[in-house]
């Protein structure tokens, strides 16, 4: 089983206090899909990855501000910034794929290289 990442499940926490906690003029919203793409950035190892940092930052960002609109009452601009998270996970999430291709598509290449020398090596000692 993995392990949850602390402040994924510290901003659940809070996401639901935020939700559940606040008087009666708090509006539900529908905070599933941001979560799950933080969530999946942050497996992806998106914090590792310099392009994609920032955007999971934002994502995480947009998530609090939304859930705080959502609890203020303020439905459409609590869609607008949970929207955006979400937009932002998705692309920190394909900026790690993009890294991590980058990454294979290098270390191909030298498998590539080192072959190619191998076998000049092995012609030439024919």
């Amino acid at each position: 089983m993995k392990k949850i990442p602390k402040s994924l499940f510290v901003m659940v926490v809070m996401t639901g206090l935020m939700a559940f906690g606040c008087g009666g003029s708090a509006v539900m919203v529908d905070s599933e899909a941001p979560t799950s793409a933080i969530r999946a950035a942050e497996e992806l190892g998106a914090a590792k990855v310099p392009e994609a940092t920032l955007y999971l930052q934002l994502a995480k960002e947009g998530l609090q501000q939304g859930m705080a609109f959502a609890a203020s009452g303020d439905k459409a601009e609590a869609e607008s910034k949970l929207n955006r998270a979400q937009a932002d996970a998705e692309l920190a999430i394909a900026l790690s794929h993009k890294a991590s291709d980058k990454k294979d598509a290098e270390e191909a290449l030298e498998k590539v290289k080192k072959l190619r020398s191998e076998n000049q090596k092995s012609m030439g000692g024919n």
